[in-house]
């Protein structure tokens, strides 16, 4: 199985919820966001404006088949799940950045928080946790935690502590318009696959020979 996700941009409002969702769920960093949304225009090609009409792009880590981040981490911190999705191993990564040098899209953050500062955010008087709550560790490797060590880079794991309990990533289950869908691209009877057939999907850059897992849907072309 290789998991992928297909965003319709004909239903994307822009309205930025995923990135809420997304922040809110996993616990980033101020000035982190692991997905956001972008208007196409010089930073991403293959999605032309339609005149009066505005258009939205949401980017995440795009879980390439071929990831340059993967390559080039010296200390395998950044690894590939049997799935396809691309994780990054917390306790191993030591900060280097070559991943976030090496990709294309920009979707790597690096944790510049101090981690007392992390405690505060986390835990709200109130008894509010910002973030899923639990430690989730891959075959002994720890993809996600509530609270991070300075000096890590992470980004979008496709929400593989929620995938675990047979649910949805949170962006998929806050977007309003019903914009994400997320499934087996190896199965050619899938949802996602008979959308990327049947809507002629594309992915972001593909001069970069990534092979994203992430695919989009093209807006229609009827000016408004």
């Amino acid at each position: 199985m290789r998991r992928g996700m297909v965003i319709d941009l004909e239903k994307c409002i822009g309205c930025r919820s995923c990135a809420v969702a997304c922040k809110q769920h996993n616990a980033q960093p101020a000035g982190n966001w692991w997905n956001r949304v972008v208007t196409p225009g010089s930073e991403f090609h293959g999605v032309a404006p339609v005149k009066g009409k505005e258009l939205f792009l949401p980017v995440s880590c795009q879980h390439c088949a071929n990831a340059p981040c993967e390559k080039v981490c010296p200390v395998d911190a950044t690894f590939r799940h049997t799935d396809g999705s691309i994780l990054v191993d917390l306790e191993r990564c030591v900060g280097c950045r070559y991943c976030m040098a090496a990709c294309p899209y920009g979707v790597r953050q690096f944790n510049w928080e101090d981690p007392t500062r992390s405690v505060q955010r986390y835990e709200y008087q109130d008894g509010y946790t910002y973030g899923h709550p639990k430690q989730y560790r891959l075959n002994g490797r720890l993809v996600y935690a509530p609270l991070r060590a300075k000096g890590v880079v992470e980004k979008c794991n496709f929400c593989v502590h929620y995938q675990a309990q047979g649910l949805d990533p949170a962006c998929v289950r806050a977007c309003p318009g019903k914009a994400r869908f997320v499934g087996d691209l190896d199965d050619p009877n899938s949802e996602v696959s008979r959308m990327i057939r049947e809507m002629n999907g594309f992915n972001l850059l593909p001069e970069k020979g990534t092979k994203p897992s992430v695919f989009y849907l093209p807006p229609k072309r009827k000016e408004v």
